[in-house]
């Protein structure tokens, strides 16, 4: 039995935020139902086509999950939404503001009526202050945060290369989540949280944050070389593979130099006797040591610098993760199903002990009939609000205990 296992989990949800917070709850166990537009669904489903026609967020976020197609706006419809809601442990919405309770299912409301539930909402810049009901995407928060100047070259930002901050918000959601259900087995209470894409990328840049405030300027720019740390950053071998070198402390550098490019002279050259005067010398640091790479193929740069005990990594491309030894070696690769067929998924990195739930990708109202008729409608008042547009689905999903 996985630990969330007898947990229902109801998802008024779209995009990435709130479903990769649930996608996490439905990996550990626990039953989670998507409600989704009629006809089109999660917007997500429609942001490519690489998967066999399906989209890659889409993929990656909602495994494992019930997917009901409902219109939440018509009155039957509503009696759906809240019976389901009456019957979930925990509710999560990433609606626009305010749209959750104006279909009745805002957090006060619900915990009004029953002070165990749970009611997580993610927000963009949160439900109160003087941008609650402006729009939020992740770039857009990238930006505000000061994350993107923070990232690319000194002539150009850049945006991080995955959706960090929905991510950030969708590991504080499904946290927070995980703390109000040991909560209620404690004291019986259920929560109110909030999460916004906003605070939740604001605690990742504590440290530019912290460094900037006590320096009275923020870190650099510098691509891919680390800002406050050098040698830290991208060289290339003699056969045109890129290397990341890692150097964190004094006794490395100086293994650096002698075991790994054989010139003491450089150790002791006094524009690089410290981190802090490395950093400053960067340009004149970089050409030396990248005359050095230079000299050497990736297998021996790989031989020296394992012999040093200096950290390293080939600055891979995705295609090359896909084929990483680690991932092989460690076994995470598991089969995941799809309305069109099978694809590769990696496990979870949490591990407890126990195979987590990988379960099929669901097709847009893949199960609203089964849904419809487990809360006791009856199979013709199913196959009514099939035709009324009310569900999105097929008749035939219906299990045939319920008919």
């Amino acid at each position: 039995m996985l630990p969330l296992s007898g947990v229902t989990v109801l998802s008024l949800e779209h995009a990435v935020a709130a479903p990769f917070a649930t996608r996490q709850l439905a990996d550990l166990g626990a039953r989670v139902i998507k409600v989704e537009r009629p006809g089109s669904g999660d917007f997500a489903r429609a942001y490519d086509e690489s998967v066999d026609g399906l989209a890659s967020y889409f993929v990656w976020l909602n495994r494992s999950k019930e997917s009901i197609a409902l219109d939440v706006k018509s009155e039957e419809g509503q009696r759906v939404l809240h019976e389901l809601a009456d019957r979930a442990d925990v509710i999560v919405q990433n609606l626009g503001p305010g749209a959750a309770a104006r279909l009745g299912l805002g957090a006060d409301e619900i915990r009004a009526k029953d002070p165990r539930k749970i009611v997580l909402s993610i927000t963009g810049w949160g439900s109160t202050g003087p941008w609650a009901d402006r729009k939020a995407y992740d770039l857009l928060v990238q930006c505000e945060s000061g994350l993107v100047s923070l990232t690319g070259t000194p002539d150009e930002v850049a945006k991080a290369g995955v959706s960090v901050a929905d991510i950030a918000a969708g590991m504080y959601g499904f946290s927070g989540v995980l703390a109000a259900l040991y909560q209620r087995q404690v004291t019986g209470e259920g929560a109110t949280l909030e999460v916004s894409l906003f605070e939740a990328l604001a605690e990742w840049i504590g440290q530019p944050m912290h460094f900037t405030a006590g320096a009275g300027r923020q870190p650099g720019r510098f691509g891919a070389q680390h800002a406050t740390i050098a040698p830290y950053g991208p060289f290339t071998a003699s056969d045109d593979h890129v290397v990341l070198l890692a150097i964190q402390n004094e006794p490395e550098w100086q293994r650096l130099c002698d075991i790994v490019f054989d010139d003491l002279g450089l150790a002791t050259d006094p524009r690089f006797t410290s981190n802090t005067l490395r950093v400053e010398n960067r340009a004149a640091l970089n050409e030396r040591v990248s005359a050095h790479f230079g000299r050497l193929s990736t297998e021996e740069l790989s031989e020296r610098l394992t012999r040093a005990r200096i950290a390293f990594a080939g600055v891979n491309t995705v295609s090359e993760f896909l084929e990483h030894p680690v991932l092989e070696g460690r076994d995470r690769w598991r089969t995941v199903e799809t309305e069109r067929g099978s694809i590769r998924a990696l496990l979870p990195p949490i591990q407890l002990g126990a195979e987590p739930r990988m379960d099929a990708v669901p097709a847009l109202g893949a199960h609203s009939a089964a849904i419809a008729a487990e809360l006791g409608l009856g199979e013709e008042t199913v196959a009514q609000m099939l035709a009324d547009g009310v569900l999105q689905g097929s008749s035939a999903d219906v299990p045939v205990a319920a008919k």
